[in-house]
C-alpha cells in the first residue's frame, strides 16, 4: 500500500530555493513586482507569502 500526498502545487520546490530566490529579489532594491506589491508589503507576511510561492 502506498500513500499519495496531494498539494495544490504541480511540483515540489525546495523551501531553501524559494528563500534564496526571495533574498536575490530583495537585494535588487525596492521596486514593486508585476503585481504592484513592494518588498515591504511582501515581508509583512513573509512566512505565508513564501509558502504561496
Amino acid at each position: 500500500m502506498t500513500t499519495t500526498i496531494t498539494t495544490s502545487k504541480p511540483f515540489h520546490i525546495d523551501k531553501k530555493r524559494v528563500y534564496e530566490a526571495y533574498k536575490a529579489v530583495k537585494s535588487h532594491g525596492d521596486a514593486a513586482g508585476v503585481d504592484g506589491q513592494t518588498i515591504e508589503q511582501f515581508e509583512a507576511d513573509l512566512g505565508r507569502n513564501l509558502y504561496r510561492i
